[in-house]
């Protein structure tokens, strides 16, 4: 291809006409008239000191002779289309080559002006992660917060809650008027007698009462708070076990009471703890009246 291109002769500029789509319009009387002015330029008769004249004419000569005749100048008719065609084709192409290569040096460019362009892509790209699994993990959390307890869960709690051993469990009442008992002072007071697991008060503003339950860590320790603080008298406090008394209604004599509550508390005495039984006593006395009468 190359060699071609070095070889290619473009006779209608030899001549000096016009190549390209208007030499293929020039008129053959046109393409003699040219050889004829060339002629008398050319001859080597004019440049008798121009070595190169008669290769010159010669060269002259044979353009002359392929335009003149009509089978052998449409053969370089087409031979010059072709190559027109390739020409204009290459240039396409290598204009493209050079715009890929323009927009490349473009890019490199700004990549060298800018070195934490990069870093700052990098840092979006986490910082979109980092939202995206929030937003999933704050999904989660929101289903997870209406979903209905699982059956399974609600079993085990029951069984839980009915596992709970009642024994260690006592109950405290006190005046409101007496103080203000909290947690925390319940809970110093009672870990006297042994560890505290847990004290839940409860309260209410309409009533001159206030009670906790104390859970306590052993039954021993529950035993030794309520002969302790039921012995006292001045104590404000009125201690009692969470488990009810169940006395029958044909015997309410405080001997069978006692008994009732089994051995570890048969030693439990006090004032408060003695009126407590007999206010347990109306009240179950007065449910079974208003239920005989029903």
């Amino acid at each position: 291809m190359a060699e071609d291109d070095r070889s290619f002769v473009d006779h209608y500029a030899v001549l000096g006409l016009p190549s390209s789509e208007e030499g293929t319009k020039i008129s053959l009387e046109e393409i003699k008239k040219a050889y004829r002015n060339q002629s008398r330029i050319r001859h080597p008769d004019k440049r008798p000191n121009d070595p190169n004249a008669t290769a010159d004419f010669q060269f002259l000569t044979t353009s002359f002779e392929v335009l003149s005749n009509e089978t052998t100048r449409s053969c370089f008719d087409a031979k010059l289309r072709t190559r027109r065609e390739r020409v204009l084709r290459d240039s396409f192409q290598n204009a493209k080559r050079r715009k890929m290569a323009t927009d490349l040096e473009q890019r490199e460019r700004s990549v060298a002006v800018d070195p934490s362009q990069e870093v700052r892509r990098k840092e979006k790209m986490k910082a979109d992660e980092l939202k995206r699994e929030i937003a999933e993990f704050k999904a989660r959390r929101m289903k997870k917060a209406f979903e209905p307890l699982n059956r399974k869960d609600n079993v085990e709690g029951e069984k839980k809650d009915s596992s709970l051993d009642k024994g260690r469990m006592l109950k405290a009442i006190w005046e409101t008027s007496a103080g203000d008992y909290s947690a925390a002072k319940l809970r110093g007071i009672f870990e006297t007698f042994g560890i505290v697991e847990d004290v839940v008060i409860r309260t209410n503003s309409l009533k001159k009462k206030s009670s906790a339950i104390i859970v306590m860590a052993s039954k021993g320790a529950t035993v030794r708070a309520i002969q302790s603080m039921s012995g006292d008298t001045t104590n404000p406090l009125l201690v009692l076990p969470l488990e009810s008394i169940a006395p029958s209604f044909s015997s309410t004599s405080s001997t069978n009471q006692n008994e009732s509550m089994g051995p570890e508390f048969n030693n439990v005495v006090g004032a408060g703890f003695q009126n407590y039984e007999a206010f347990v006593m109306k009240k179950l006395q007065e449910a079974y009246e208003k239920n005989k009468c029903m």
